[in-house]
């Protein structure tokens, strides 16, 4: 017999309804389990929770900032947005160069720095596996990263560098011609959270459900290492509704903030 799962108080809300719980149930195949599942608190600061945790061994640290090298990312990351928090940042970032930060909430430039522009994104968890995949794309590798960075170039779905093949696996699909015309891979990981990220499809081959496919497949990888995947889309992307069609759901809207020190 399954325990019911025992529900415990949270700020966190997924569609109006709160949902957090110290178990939930996740299918697996056709059975339904209880597996642990973690609080999202961390998701509030996802950039400083990966470079905290999973991403440690990629980050640069001053004090109370962090970030990625420009090689692999421009987020950045403050333990909580104070003027001294800018001031360690202040040593991690060269005058006029544009970084990014991900918070739960506006952020207030001090003097020193220059905003740059500020949007909302959605974030979205998935907290629950429903299908199951048996096929596997093509994992992507150094010997890929050109058609990589051709096909992020042409579809824009975030900041994709040289370097963003170290932040966790990617997987794409490869036209008749050789073509890298889908690819879809991991970027946050803040223990227990894994992150989706550079959903893409050529142009020339959308319609065909191949980023269903592959993230689909990164769901089932992900609840496969028992962790929860979760993503930032904005909020008027049409692949909002596919992400919902495959079980996320809404857990808040989120600030992405550019900003440049002068």
């Amino acid at each position: 017999m399954i325990p019911r799962p025992q529900r415990l108080p949270t700020r966190d809300t997924v569609c109006g309804f709160s949902v957090l719980r110290r178990f939930l149930y996740r299918s697996s195949g056709s059975a339904s389990r209880v597996i642990p599942v973690p609080e999202f608190d961390i998701l509030d600061n996802p950039i400083w929770a990966a470079l905290t945790t999973d991403h440690q061994a990629l980050a640069s640290s001053h004090g109370r900032a962090r970030r990625y090298s420009a090689e692999v990312s421009p987020f950045v990351a403050l333990e909580t947005p104070t003027a001294a928090a800018f001031a360690d940042l202040s040593a991690l970032v060269a005058r006029e160069e544009t970084v990014g930060m991900c918070t739960a909430d506006p952020i207030e430039v001090p003097s020193g720095w220059q905003l740059l522009r500020t949007r909302p994104l959605e974030q979205m968890i998935c907290p629950t596996l429903k299908t199951s995949v048996f096929s596997s794309p093509l994992e992507l590798g150094a010997a890929d990263l050109p058609a990589m960075l051709v096909l992020t170039a042409a579809t824009q779905p975030g900041p994709f560098h040289p370097a963003t093949i170290q932040t966790g696996r990617y997987f794409g699909i490869r036209a008749d011609d050789g073509r890298l015309v889908a690819m879809a891979g991991e970027r946050l990981k803040a223990h227990p959270f894994t992150e989706i990220s550079a959903v893409c499809t050529d142009p020339d081959f959308r319609g065909r459900g191949y980023a269903k496919s592959l993230v689909e497949f990164l769901i089932n990888l992900i609840f496969s290492e028992g962790r929860t995947p979760f993503l930032h889309v904005k909020a008027e992307n049409q692949a909002v509704s596919l992400y919902q069609r495959l079980g996320f759901h809404i857990r808040r809207t989120m600030h992405l903030t550019l900003i440049a020190r002068r």
